[in-house]
């Protein structure tokens, strides 16, 4: 599989909307597809159905196969409350036999270290797809922090870096220091917008998001 895998620094921090950010911005290299592997609270929260509305994303361009768990939870803990335990064999084989032309956006579920099982984390099924990361973090007080705290986890266990997308008021200082002590370059500074439409979202996307090109070498 080739494409990237989104994290995040926090559940909520935006990752959903930086996939379909990531759709509008390079649909036009085609082949591109959608994936969130692992979703919980599925009752309250469907990104996939999320990306198809925000992406204006076509069926093609979903794959709509994953674990689904119903509370809001770590998927572990989801998993053991709803008695079906997640390894990743089982979560990889949902993606097996797909065409090899296709890129992907991968979406995974809570930050780097979420625990899938007893054993197993969500950098582990970064390492089993082999994909650099893209990381969506916040912009304000606590996101060097945490961002640093991500790329060390990431790098600890060999994993590419892709980049960074910091989400909500622009603050320089913030990316400057994310920026050197991580040494990862930030692709985008998403506000946090007044009416999130298809439209505005395209709009950003078109005009703010990874505007040098750097992701396209892993969406080719």
């Amino acid at each position: 599989m080739k494409g990237v895998f989104i994290t995040g620094t926090d559940t909520g921090v935006g990752k959903t909307v930086v996939a379909a950010a990531l759709m509008h911005r390079y649909r036009h290299l085609g082949r591109l597809r959608y994936w969130k592997p692992i979703q919980t609270g599925i009752e309250q929260d469907d990104d996939t159905a999320t990306v198809r509305y925000l992406g204006s994303c076509r069926e093609g361009e979903l794959h709509t196969a994953g674990i689904r768990l119903r509370e809001p939870l770590a998927p572990y803990l989801a998993a053991q409350r709803n008695g079906t335990p997640i390894g990743l064999a089982q979560v990889t084989k949902l993606a097996a036999g797909e065409d090899a032309s296709h890129r992907w956006a991968v979406e995974g579920a809570g930050g780097a270290l979420v625990p899938i099982n007893d054993s197993q984390m969500m950098t582990d099924l970064m390492t089993a797809l082999a994909m650099p990361v893209l990381i969506a973090t916040r912009s304000s007080l606590g996101t060097i922090n945490h961002t640093l705290l991500t790329l060390e986890a990431l790098r600890g266990r060999n994993l590419s870096v892709a980049g960074v997308v910091m989400i909500g008021e622009k603050n320089a200082k913030n990316r400057e220091a994310i920026e050197h002590y991580g040494a990862a370059p930030v692709l985008g500074e998403m506000p946090h917008f007044s009416s999130l439409t298809p439209e505005t979202l395209n709009l950003w996307a078109a005009s703010s998001f990874d505007r040098e090109g750097r992701l396209e070498t892993h969406l080719q």
